[in-house]
């Protein structure tokens, strides 16, 4: 395939989590790099062959499916395989995820913040390291942590047993959103 036709649409640097199944029906979970409406780069720790059809759902974007079209270091790319009218509500929804931030928009806070009865959690990082960090607040969608050490922004995380990604530095910390909106019942029980 020629570079030119590989390159039809223009790529949005995003960073969502979400997961992904290969042929085998195993789920494994993964984060965008990048996108586009006819392509998608993954990180993920597990491999995939070039050709293996992949259906993943990335959070804030669906579903979408396609071919592995090529292989890196720590992930894969693959070609989305979707209709026009799809193509174009994928290309509206990442104009909008890239957007978002130089257009100054309000950030998506819907859930009040609050600070947790018990403030202390176990934060895992992608290399297996734990530490111990201050919840400095708390909603459903996430949470502003105190810590001398900051993973990179777009670093999936784990609180307690959350799935979350590391969307910004503060001075004394960083904050995370998580892969799955909590419900007031099962965050609490998930940071334990």
């Amino acid at each position: 395939m020629r570079r030119q036709d590989r390159r039809r649409f223009q790529r949005v640097p995003v960073t969502l989590l979400g997961r992904f199944m290969l042929e085998d029906r195993r789920e494994y979970p993964c984060q965008t790099i990048d996108m586009s409406p006819g392509s998608a780069a993954i990180v993920t720790p597990v491999s995939a062959r070039i050709g293996e059809r992949v259906v993943a759902y990335i959070d804030h974007i669906g579903r979408i499916e396609g071919r592995v079209a090529r292989r890196f270091d720590g992930g894969f790319a693959i070609s989305v395989n979707a209709t026009l009218r799809k193509k174009d509500k994928l290309a509206a929804k990442l104009t909008w995820l890239a957007n978002r931030h130089e257009l100054k928009l309000p950030e998506d806070r819907r859930h009040e913040r609050v600070t947790p009865e018990t403030p202390v959690a176990r934060v895992a990082l992608p290399d297996g390291r734990e530490m111990q960090c201050r919840i400095l607040d708390l909603s459903l969608s996430g949470a502003a942590l105190v810590s001398e050490f900051k993973p990179p922004i777009a670093s999936p995380v784990t609180i307690g047993s959350l799935r979350a990604s590391v969307v910004r530095h503060f001075e004394d910390g960083f904050a995370v959103e998580f892969a799955v909106l909590q419900t007031e019942n099962s965050i609490h029980d998930n940071l334990r």
